[in-house]
């Protein structure tokens, strides 16, 4: 596995050339990417710059987000599928094969039978066409209880569960994107994670959370830097990761207003650090 940037997760707007030149400066080995951006690149120009790009800085191509409206109208969710084969190619060209979207874990208008039902008719052809390409899709469970109180119908809310809408969906390259805050918030545990096989995990998220609170009352957008506090077993959470072999992105996501306000350079690289503490606990290489 390797250290990734997500720019936006602590405040950067940046470039695709500004971000690889932070996110190496800062000692990140990789760069979560927008893949809209990366396909314009490709038809501009084509993949092999665009891979020269990432060679050049030392930094390897993230995950990037499912851009498709799979959780809106149907005639959305049909006009920006037939999008998605393209995108998809796009990214594998350069070695980005990992995409990744959260979801819910409430409905105000679905009950959880019928919500599970939808989810694998919407979620079903995604996988297939990114299948197609060499792709595969994480989906993140979100374990604050603080986002499921006085909502009308629950959904899934753990590791468990997502596993469980995974499988439904059948295609065999549908996994978890793990944020170990919604691991923590989910009351997950260590044996949880050992229970895991490597292809149950496509990408990865790696925070902290902040000290004095209890776990039932996280709130989801209050969060610290990796290592922060030290209330998350982040050095577990990645040993874990490591016994499986996993080879993927691990990609801080703090949502710190403190971070967000530092110049980019600075914000990168106190997020480095932070996660390079948690990764030498962890004893990897």
């Amino acid at each position: 596995m390797y250290t990734c940037l997500a720019p936006g997760a602590i405040g950067i707007r940046a470039s695709l050339e500004e971000g690889l030149a932070i996110a190496a400066e800062a000692g990140f080995k990789g760069l979560d990417v927008g893949i809209k951006d990366i396909a314009d690149r490709i038809q501009e120009e084509d993949a092999d710059q665009v891979k020269g790009l990432f060679s050049a800085a030392g930094v390897r191509p993230g995950a990037w987000g499912l851009p498709v409206a799979w959780n809106g109208s149907d005639p959305d969710y049909e006009e920006t599928l037939k999008e998605l084969a393209g995108l998809a190619a796009a990214g594998a060209s350069i070695g980005a094969t990992r995409c990744a979207q959260w979801i819910p874990a409430t409905s105000d208008e679905r009950s959880f039978r019928e919500n599970f039902r939808w989810h694998v008719r919407r979620l079903k052809p995604i996988c297939e066409i990114l299948a197609d390409a060499g792709c595969s899709l994480g989906l993140e469970f979100i374990g604050p209880r603080t986002m499921r109180v006085d909502k009308a119908y629950g959904f899934i809310y753990s590791l468990e569960g997502m596993l469980g809408l995974c499988e439904a969906i059948g295609t065999g390259n549908a996994g978890l994107l793990l944020d170990c805050w919604h691991w923590y918030t989910s009351l997950g545990t260590v044996a949880d994670l050992k229970a895991l096989v490597v292809e149950d995990v496509v990408t990865v998220h790696v925070n902290d959370a902040p000290m004095g609170v209890l776990i039932e009352d996280q709130v989801d957008n209050r969060r610290a830097l990796p290592s922060e506090t030290g209330v998350i077993d982040l050095a577990s959470f990645l040993n874990v990761l490591k016994d499986l072999d996993y080879k993927g992105p691990v990609t801080p996501e703090p949502f710190s207003q403190r971070v967000r306000e530092l110049p980019p350079a600075e914000a990168a690289r106190e997020t480095f650090l932070g996660l390079d503490k948690a990764w030498r606990e962890a004893g990897i290489a």
